[in-house]
């Protein structure tokens, strides 16, 4: 009975040995890339390593201006030189920002095949994206092109040119000819028409309200008037008809901002040149690749190499010993220096993690990871 215990605790002690270990002699799987060929057996599992897609975010603003309908008498009725004199659109890059996101990388798929019991939760490496699950959900990342809505132009538009009237009564006087007899009468009469305003007479009646609003303000904020505002709601609505007048003479302009958004997935074989991640117009924004008339918005990948001295040789087809192996594939990132520029401008630098740049190498599909 003694003997017993004592062989039951010793079993015991080596198979907590065993459980501290970080590696299994053996955990009877095979571990082979999925090709289009390939047959898949029953108990399989199938993983993907992830590779890198950035999200670039490109912030434009757009600047319309509009002429004022009495331009061409700002400097006789109010001596204004500086004014908007034809229509221009002018759109120019305020700021980029770099994001990214992991995708499953289709050429980087993998087959455990199970051959009896498998040890192992390296699976834990999805956790740090080394390795990512074939699940469809992680394509749902919302992206599109423009994030901003509809543009209201509705700022530009003068619904008032600012005259107090828009026609005048004018009276003439008109002959009607009576036959009386055998003689021809001519009996007047007056006819009212209206007439309407020329533009500079509406723009002399324009300017003369302008002068009326700034005087009264004046006469506001200097106390010499009788009545005093008791709120600046009063001045605030004067400040605003004083800028309606004003923009009927100088004209308007109107801003707004866009956000335009972009996917590139980086290549190694884009290192050491200029991709071009779209084009831009200043005078239409970001237009088409094939558009010639913007100037290319490019990016360049500089890495850093700090996963150089991980490459391992191995064949990826050939021989059936190479094709299946007891290891598992899984791929380290590498430090890229990602770099925009729009013409000699920099936009934006910054530096990522990006997986198609590193290496991928092996490891032991029995080895546990964490305690």
């Amino acid at each position: 009975m003694i003997n017993r215990i004592f062989f039951l605790l010793v079993m015991a002690m080596i198979a907590g040995a065993c459980a501290t270990e970080k590696t299994f002699n053996n955990s009877g799987g095979l571990v082979s890339p999925l090709s289009a060929n390939a047959s898949v057996t029953d108990g399989s599992l199938i993983y993907g390593l992830p590779l890198t897609v950035l999200d670039v975010e490109i912030e434009a603003e757009r600047v319309i201006e509009k002429p004022g309908p009495y331009s061409k008498y700002a400097a006789d009725l109010l001596g204004l030189t500086d004014v908007i004199r034809s229509e221009s659109e002018n759109w120019s890059i305020t700021g980029v920002n770099i994001g990214s996101h992991q995708e499953l990388d289709p050429s980087q798929l993998y087959v455990i095949e199970a051959r009896g019991m498998f040890f192992t939760n390296v699976l834990e490496l999805k956790q740090s994206g080394l390795i990512l699950d074939i699940n469809p959900g992680m394509y749902n990342y919302n992206s599109g092109r423009i994030s901003d809505s509809e543009t209201d132009f509705s700022k530009l538009k003068s619904f008032d040119l600012g005259s107090d009237e828009y026609f005048r009564n004018r009276k003439d006087t008109l002959f009607r000819v009576i036959n009386v007899d055998t003689a021809f009468i001519r009996i007047p009469y007056l006819v009212e028409k209206k007439q309407k305003l020329t533009l500079d007479q509406l723009a002399e009646k324009a300017a003369v309200r302008l002068m009326e609003l700034r005087d009264g303000k004046h006469l506001i904020l200097t106390g010499e008037t009788n009545i005093f505002p008791q709120s600046d709601a009063a001045l605030n609505e004067i400040n605003r008809l004083e800028k309606e007048y004003t923009e009927l003479f100088t004209g308007k302009t109107f801003r707004e901002k866009k956000v335009f958004r972009y996917q590139l997935i980086p290549k190694k074989e884009m290192t050491g040149s200029q991709t071009v991640l779209c084009r831009f117009s200043e005078n239409s924004g970001p237009v088409t690749s094939a558009d010639k008339n913007g100037k290319p918005v490019v990016v360049e990948f500089i890495p850093e190499l700090k996963t150089a001295g991980l490459k391992v040789n191995y064949a990826r087809s050939g021989s059936k010993a190479s094709e299946s192996t007891d290891k598992l594939f899984y791929r380290v990132p590498d430090i890229v220096n990602v770099r925009i520029s729009f013409g000699n401008e920099t936009l934006n630098t910054s530096r990522k993690l990006i997986y198609q740049f590193g290496e991928v190498i092996r490891m032991p599909q029995n080895y546990i990871l964490g305690k």
